[in-house]
């Protein structure tokens, strides 16, 4: 596939939303994207509050990498893990929209403010990687409510996770069947847009070809095996080995290289340019009370104050977040205390023990000496 890299500047910042079920292959996918395994898979979790958390989570991480061609990456990942465990996912939808929402809240906050902070770091969301569950059939009624929903604030882009599981004949039906739902619920997804009049022949033919190859079918895997001389990250089954890099097993890379490289721009462009936009004009619609809009003065101070109550809501939440972790270290803290009182309990006893044998030990050896004493001075007198 023709790659158009676009150069940027050393250091851009640049985030990406990973959601779908649990077993999809979103952790795989974001440590191969990374080159490093910055996201721990879920067996590895502790398992004591694997029970304790219900419904979606937002965890940001945000990695520094740095590609082929030493460009450097602020790459944040959003991911959701626990979202679609649920039977009603209704809160895991709001959360996810109210996290994207929050982000512009604060950036229109920000910008609405007489002097601005220098130091304030833009977390919009320029891409959302929806993984979908490789059933062989179409969109799930889940998947499409996710998606109709987030489209509006973030650009979209459908992925079939464990691509690996459906035979290529299967693939390729489902691939045909999930775009024949998107385009019959009307899903605004991200499809890889150009403009003919002002493209190129060589973007236009990287667009097709990517539009063509969705949704990405991906294949995930860390394991590193050696097949004919070289090392390679694959899957390895009893029927043969699929690399995941090969373009003719997996989608990996060329879903990497719009991310992060051509399309890297585009996606930011119009995350600012057109989603935040109209996020901008309908909460700015919302502000204005009474009159016509053009004669109706809006506040800046009110949107910082709404921001402030949102950030302290999240204040909030991370607070209780930290209390609980707070209250199970100092449980687990007295329980260790507890061993070691017992087990200095049984060390003096055994202490006491030793000393008692080494008490019964001396007396003994002293009637010894005293007998042998008494029997040389027996033998002696004699």
């Amino acid at each position: 596939m023709i790659r158009r890299k676009i150069n940027v500047k050393k250091g851009i910042q640049f985030s990406v939303m990973v959601c779908g079920a649990s077993g999809t292959g979103r952790t795989t996918f974001v440590n191969m994207l990374c080159g490093n395994s910055v996201l721990a898979h879920k067996e590895s979790d502790d398992e004591s509050g694997a029970h304790a958390e219900q419904g979606v989570k937002i965890k940001p991480l945000t990695v520094e990498i740095e590609l082929e061609d030493r460009t450097c990456i602020s790459l944040t990942i959003v991911d959701t893990p626990g979202f679609g465990d649920m039977i009603d996912n209704e809160a895991s939808f709001s959360k996810i929209v109210g996290h994207l929402e929050r982000q512009y809240d604060d950036h229109l906050a920000e910008e609405s403010r007489i002097k601005r902070n220098p130091r304030f770091r833009d977390n919009r969301v320029h891409a959302m990687l929806y993984f979908i569950t490789p059933t062989g059939h179409g969109l799930r009624e889940l998947d499409i409510e996710l998606m109709k929903r987030l489209a509006p604030r973030v650009n979209v882009i459908p992925v079939i996770g464990r691509a690996d599981s459906l035979t290529p004949t299967e693939l390729a039906e489902t691939k045909k069947l999930i775009m024949e739902d998107i385009e019959h619920y009307r899903i605004p997804i991200y499809n890889f847009p150009c403009n003919i009049e002002e493209d190129d022949e060589e973007t236009i033919e990287e667009n097709a070809e990517l539009r063509g190859l969705m949704p990405f079918a991906i294949v995930g895997s860390e394991e590193v095996i050696e097949i004919g001389g070289r090392k390679v990250r694959a899957r390895q089954y009893p029927w043969g080995i699929v690399e995941v890099d090969n373009p003719l097993h997996s989608d990996f890379l060329a879903i990497r290289s719009a991310l992060l490289y051509s399309h890297l721009v585009d996606l930011k462009e119009i995350t600012y340019d057109f989603l935040y936009e109209n996020y901008r004009t309908e909460k700015l619609s919302k502000t204005v009370e009474g009159g016509d809009g053009a004669d109706s003065f809006i506040n800046p101070e009110d949107l910082v104050s709404q921001s402030l109550r949102l950030k302290e809501e999240q204040l909030r939440e991370e607070e209780e977040k930290f209390r609980e972790i707070e209250v199970r270290v100092q449980r687990e803290i007295n329980e260790r205390r507890q061993e070691l009182l017992a087990r200095e309990a049984q060390l003096r006893d055994i202490e006491f023990r030793l000393h008692q044998e080494a008490a019964v030990a001396a007396a003994q050896q002293d009637v010894t000496a005293n007998s042998q004493l008494q029997a040389n001075a027996d033998g002696d007198g004699k």
